[in-house]
């Protein structure tokens, strides 16, 4: 296996990685608005907060993930 072939395995994993952690806070969000509407208003207001933060935080953490890229150094 080249480096090169390593930097590109490397590089999908990350994006994969990045995909699935950004999925799983889409679906927190997505959660965070439809538990309001089958839930009673009076008592989702914190639970949706915190389901919507932790959806953000998720979804913050994928471009993190996507930050760990790699570029090949040409020589």
């Amino acid at each position: 296996m080249t480096e090169r072939d390593a930097l590109a395995i490397h590089n999908e994993r990350m994006k994969a990685l990045a995909g699935f952690v950004n999925a799983l806070g889409l679906g927190l969000i997505g959660f965070a608005v439809l538990r309001p509407l089958t839930d009673s208003l009076t008592n989702a207001a914190w639970a949706t907060l915190g389901w919507g933060i932790a959806g953000l935080a998720m979804h913050g953490l994928s471009h993190y993930i996507l930050g760990n890229i790699r570029k090949q150094v040409s020589s």
